[in-house]
């Protein structure tokens, strides 16, 4: 199967468990690899056939946006649910990254790997 990749996608999210992650929105990356089979976009050379990484990017940055999480966890799954129902990808590994979750790393973050059912 082939993949889209879309690297260090950064929406601002209400993201955390601590009361001041609360009250302002903090930066989280996405990274997100959509199995999806390319070979119709690449003979018809049509985005009609294609997985759309733009209006994915847009629909996901909307959705983390507009939500709010207390972790990591929820927030990754969540996601893949939204991409999983509403494109045309069978699976998604998805790294989600909290870079100023913990003082003197760059990031911490988790990876998840989900189905369409």
């Amino acid at each position: 199967m082939d993949k889209i990749l879309i690297r260090k996608l950064q929406v601002d999210a209400i993201i955390g468990i601590h009361d001041y992650e609360k009250q302002q929105k903090q930066p989280v990356w996405l990274d997100m690899d959509l199995s999806f089979d390319c070979l119709p976009a690449a003979q018809s050379d049509d985005i009609r056939d294609a997985l759309d990484y733009f209006k994915v990017c847009e629909r996901v940055s909307h959705f983390v946006a507009s939500t709010r999480y207390e972790l990591i966890e929820a927030l990754a799954e969540a996601v893949t649910e939204v991409v999983l129902n509403e494109f045309a990808c069978e699976q998604i590994e998805l790294t989600l990254y909290k870079p100023n979750a913990v003082a003197n790393t760059e990031t911490v973050g988790i990876q998840i790997n989900r189905w369409k059912q």
